[in-house]
């Protein structure tokens, strides 16, 4: 198999899994481009060695900037990490559709937009990488997160396509699929919760949800979880190996959470899902 020019291109690196993956890859002799939507939240990177580029997954001009930047620069991008993603708490009933979509058009066709735009190159070189961080979420729902559930269930059908169609081209794909992660992923989707608790019916699941996962990783739930260095570390498996896996699952909350989903009957898992989270009070 032939391996990628190594040179990727990392979305969302402001925080957490992305600042880690980008940094990471700088250490073991990556060219990376690390991206944001702004450039100061990311201009400590220069120092490990990350070349910047600003881009909004959810802007097509700024898309075709960022890429066209590396492949002036590298003639095509070897390896793509789509990591961008943000999260929403509330109830599904309530959700705001447009909140959805936003959801859904930076987790999933700003994902899809990326990929179809480094594909050409990667075909003329006979070698590539796509890597998807996706979720533990992509193969069942966790309460109050059921709209981020699904751009996840979406990125594993993706994920599974593109894999299928790109590979006689000499271009693999992956998929991450971290468990809990300590950063403030989580956090930063609580807070985004008020707008979608307009209706008062709703408000207090989606309250007790929030308070849930603002305070997850100060109790025993702490132990289940993985770093933003581990997820990190699965992503180098994937842009390295000779033959990278389908799916890294990072975590012990995914192995333990998809085990269970794939032996359990349906309602005894539901029943393991209302015994660890909120469920709404009539």
């Amino acid at each position: 198999m032939t391996r990628p020019p190594r040179n990727v291109l990392v979305t969302g690196c402001s925080t957490g899994i992305g600042r880690q993956a980008a940094s990471v890859l700088a250490l073991r002799g990556w060219r990376v481009y690390a991206t944001a939507r702004r450039l100061d939240a990311i201009a400590d990177l220069e120092r490990h060695g990350c070349r910047l580029l600003e881009l909004d997954v959810t802007d097509e001009a700024s898309r075709a900037a960022a890429v066209d930047a590396v492949v002036a620069a590298e003639g095509a991008v070897g390896v793509l990490v789509n990591n961008a993603g943000i999260s929403e708490l509330g109830a599904t009933a309530a959700m705001p559709v447009a909140h959805v979509e936003r959801m859904f058009a930076t987790n999933v066709f700003g994902m899809l937009s990326l990929t179809q735009l480094v594909v050409p190159g990667m075909r003329t070189r006979g070698a590539g990488r796509i890597v998807n961080i996706g979720s533990m979420n992509g193969r069942w729902m966790m309460p109050g997160m059921g709209s981020y559930a699904a751009t996840k269930h979406a990125l594993e059908a993706f994920s599974d396509a593109l894999r299928y169609e790109l590979r006689p081209f000499g271009i693999e794909v992956s998929l991450i699929a971290p468990g809990m992660v300590t950063t403030g992923f989580g956090h930063s989707a609580a807070r985004r919760s008020d707008a979608a608790a307009d209706d008062a019916q709703w408000a207090d699941f989606t309250a007790r949800v929030s308070e849930l996962t603002l305070t997850w990783d100060a109790g025993p739930r702490a132990r289940l979880a993985c770093s933003p260095h581990d997820v990190a570390e699965r992503v180098v498996r994937a842009a390295e190996s000779q033959r990278p896996r389908a799916r890294y699952r990072v975590a012990p909350s995914a192995t333990i959470m998809l085990s269970l989903r794939r032996v359990l009957p349906e309602r005894t898992f539901e029943r393991v899902l209302r015994a660890q989270f909120p469920s709404p009070r009539p």
